[in-house]
């Protein structure tokens, strides 16, 4: 199984790579991407450009078995939308081993409370696996009529289909935004201990959000 992290990482952080790395261990992945977006479609957008938030996440991820950086949507004309990514993953993927390998894409809850929003949500669900991160002992009070039949705790589900699945993960859950990053930084603070030294290194020496 491969599991799928995408966000605008502006910077990246211990808040996106702590949870990701419990999860990747809980499911014991062959490998997880991690995937910056090139062009949010949202009205705001980054503040790093497109290749100091690449370069943050391949010095975060340097060295970590299975964590790979995929720079896709950086060569794709107009705003990245999960759905197209993900089709194009798929597509790769069937090409090269001939059959559907199962993909989780990683979401946090507040996020995952939106989804019925996200761009052709619909065709999301056909192409992949939600994975759900919530802090132990959580889950939704209330479930939609398209979640029914959805929702396992099983993670062998996920490996006998490619997609289509909701599994809520327990992770440890860290109060740190990558707005709050970069509102401390602007306020002159440090951003060591939020995110790994060598990214901290990065973000000083190229005198981003300030």
């Amino acid at each position: 199984m491969i599991g799928i992290l995408g966000g605008t990482f502006d910077p990246i952080h211990f808040g996106h790579l702590r949870p990701a790395l419990e999860i990747f261990e809980q499911l014991g992945l062959d490998e997880l991407r991690l995937i910056p977006s090139a062009k949010p479609p949202h009205r705001w957008q980054p503040e790093a450009s497109e290749a100091h938030r690449l370069a943050m996440v391949k010095i975060a991820v340097k060295g970590v078995d299975g964590f790979i950086v995929d720079d896709r949507e950086y060569h794709r004309e107009g705003a990245s939308y999960t759905v197209d990514t993900l089709a194009s993953i798929r597509d790769d993927l069937d090409k090269k081993k001939g059959e559907s390998e199962p993909l989780c894409m990683f979401i946090g809850m507040d996020a995952f409370e939106h989804f019925t929003t996200w761009h052709d949500w619909q065709e999301i669900l056909n192409l992949a696996h939600l994975v759900i991160s919530s802090r132990p002992g959580t889950r939704m009070v209330e479930t939609a009529d398209w979640m029914e039949n959805r929702i396992t705790e099983d993670i062998n589900d996920l490996q006998k289909a490619s997609a289509g699945k909701l599994y809520f993960a327990d992770v440890s859950q860290y109060d740190l935004s990558a707005t709050f990053l970069r509102k401390q930084i602007l306020a002159g603070k440090s951003s060591q201990y939020a995110t790994p030294v060598k990214v901290s290194e990065y973000i000083k020496q190229n005198k981003l959000y300030i």
